[in-house]
Parts: C-alpha cells; structure tokens; sequence
C-alpha cells in the first residue's frame, strides 16, 4: 500500500512531532483509502510512525480496473500537491495500556495556535523543494523556542503550529520569540493565545479552548500576537503590556470576544 506522509512538517532528522498520513491500495476495481494524524519518533532510518487515533478508511468502487488505475494516479497526485511524499515502512498502531479507558483527563492550559501568513503565495514563488527547506528551518526555529519556554507541542497544520503552556507568560514571550526567529527566514506569521481547560482521552486533546485559540489566530495581522480576553486577565500582574484591539466575533464560537495585541519589543507594532 503506498503512503504518504504530508511534508512542510516532515523532518528525517527530527523526532517527536505529529503530521498527517495518507495511504491508498487498489485491488482490481476497488480501492481501499486510510488516513490520519500520525506522530513520528526518532530519525532517519530508525524513525516510527504511530497513528495517533485509529485512522479513517474508505472503499471505492470503481467498476473497472482502468478506471480504478486512474483514480489512484490522479489522487496520488492530488497528494503530491498538498506536499505529501512517499513514506518507506509501516505506520504501527499504538498499544494502549490498561488505564487508557479511564475517564478522559481535564487540564488547563494556555494555548498558542501560529500560523504562516500568505503560504501559498509563497510556495507559488520559491516552488516545492525550496519551500520544503524553508519549512524545515522554519518547524526547527519554533520547536527550539518551545523547548526553551517549556511549551509543548500538540499538532502540526501543515504550515501550522498548536502547542500548550502551563503558565500564560511563557506562552507569550515563546510567541514573540518564534516572531522573530522566523523573520530571518522571510516569513510573517498571525499568533493567537488563550486560556482554557482541555481534555486529554488517549493520544487526543480536544476542547472548545483550541478552537477558540485558532480562531483568536486568524485575527492577528501578520507578525501580530493576538491574546483573548481571558489571557490578559490571567497575566494582570505581569510588566507585558497589551494593547485593545476590540471586540470580535470568532467564528463557531458563542458571543464576542474582546482580542488584546501584545506590545513586546518582540512583536512589529502595526
């Protein structure tokens, strides 16, 4: 069965980040589709892929095999496309231990959600394997800065980032750290943080807080870091200072939101 694993967040010489697998098969008429989010460990040719949750499967019927034939060249290079390559190896399940079917576990956190602005522009200029490179450097820059700030991060989104903070000062300098770290390499990126309880069912963290977080993202202008109301009130004490940016309504989410910009030597005042 050929896979592919979505590139841009693909590092051979990088271990413990997720991405997203895609994996198709034909037999004679019919073709059998899986994918999903997978987590990568280790590097080069000792790298594993896991599936985070058991993965999605479709099965088509094509009726002929020349129409199953063409079906399976055309989406391996709609694939392609989106920046997926070819993964050697099998992508495992993990083995849940006994305590996994336990109740989900609730935390708090603040949440960064980053996003490059106007990638698609860019991919379109430097072309894929330029582009490819960049994104390496780029995923590298921000996962030092989450290693120095002690950030975790959750998922990958292609030419995104979500990661969780204990402490919401952390979150915001390791915001405008990763502002900076990425200019060098010509690119803009919208940041938004909030603070929210999640909850953590086996290899899953879901919760309104990341959506709300993604949401407060797509607000900020580029090489903006954008905080929910919820944010600043928690960091009253701190010497950060944040600037009104208004109230706002966030896509699927109740009510209006008051958005603050962060005013940090760090972050470009527009």
């Amino acid at each position: 069965m050929p896979k592919f694993l979505r590139i841009g967040v693909h590092q051979s010489n990088v271990s413990g980040y997720t991405s997203k697998a895609w994996c198709i098969r034909r037999a004679g008429a019919t073709i059998f589709l899986k994918w999903g989010a997978v987590e990568v460990h280790g590097a080069g040719d000792g790298r594993k892929v896991y599936w985070t949750l058991p993965a999605r499967e479709k099965t088509i019927r094509c009726r002929t095999v020349k129409r199953a034939q063409d079906y399976a060249k055309a989406a391996i290079a709609r694939r392609r496309n989106h920046r997926y390559e070819p993964l050697a190896g099998n992508i495992a399940t993990r083995r849940r231990s006994a305590g996994r079917g336990a109740e989900p576990k609730q935390a708090l956190a603040t949440i960064l959600v980053v996003d490059i602005v106007q990638s698609t522009e860019k991919v379109a200029r430097l072309g894929d394997t330029r582009w490819t490179q960049v994104m390496s450097h780029y995923y590298v820059a921000v996962r030092k800065e989450l290693k120095t700030l002690r950030g975790k991060e959750v998922v990958t989104t292609g030419d995104g980032l979500l990661a969780i903070f204990k402490a919401p000062a952390a979150a915001v300098r390791c915001a405008t750290a990763i502002c900076e770290a990425v200019r060098t390499l010509g690119l803009e990126i919208r940041v938004g943080l909030h603070a929210g309880e999640y909850k953590v069912s086996g290899g899953e963290v879901v919760g309104l807080a990341f959506h709300i977080g993604t949401r407060v993202a797509a607000k900020a202008r580029a090489g903006e870091v954008l905080v929910s109301s919820v944010v600043k009130d928690l960091m009253s004490q701190s010497q950060i200072r944040f600037g009104d940016r208004g109230v706002h309504r966030l896509k699927g989410v109740p009510e209006r939101w008051r958005l603050y910009r962060v005013e940090h030597e760090g972050v470009r005042k527009k």
